[in-house]
């Protein structure tokens, strides 16, 4: 961007717990169900504010409290020093959680894991053991 970017302290931070329709709002979902997106990583939540236009940075080292074996989170920048959105679209946090939670089902990512899962579905063909076996008594 222009100049110089301020600390990242001040940025507002973006777990994907977030915006995760497989959590609980107990668990740290932050949005509706019907909104969010099946387990999100901080590299597409990265992308998607890329995307967006928005600074953002990436700590991987960094855990959820209510989870810390959910590893990871974003710091976005909405606003300038001056108080001037980056992005007008986008003007809260919770607005960006929807529009992140929107785009990352359509991320290239996933859209590629999706299309090789199902290739290897369609060409695996039934196979010729039977489920029941076992060790034989004498």
């Amino acid at each position: 961007m222009e100049g110089e970017l301020p600390s990242i302290k001040k940025w507002i931070v973006l777990y994907p717990v977030y915006i995760n329709s497989k959590k609980t709002v107990a668990e740290g979902r932050r949005i509706g169900i019907s909104k969010s997106c099946e387990n999100p990583t901080c590299v597409e939540i990265g992308d998607c504010c890329n995307f967006l236009k928005l600074p953002f940075a990436i700590e991987l080292d960094k855990a959820y409290p209510r989870d810390f074996m959910q590893r990871g989170r974003v710091r976005v920048l909405l606003k300038n020093e001056d108080g001037t959105l980056i992005n007008p679209s986008i003007a809260s946090r919770k607005q960006l959680m929807l529009r992140v939670a929107e785009m990352v089902p359509k991320h290239h990512g996933r859209t590629k894991k999706q299309e090789t899962a199902s290739t290897t579905i369609a060409t695996a063909g039934p196979s010729n053991k039977s489920g029941k076996g076992g060790k034989k008594r004498r």
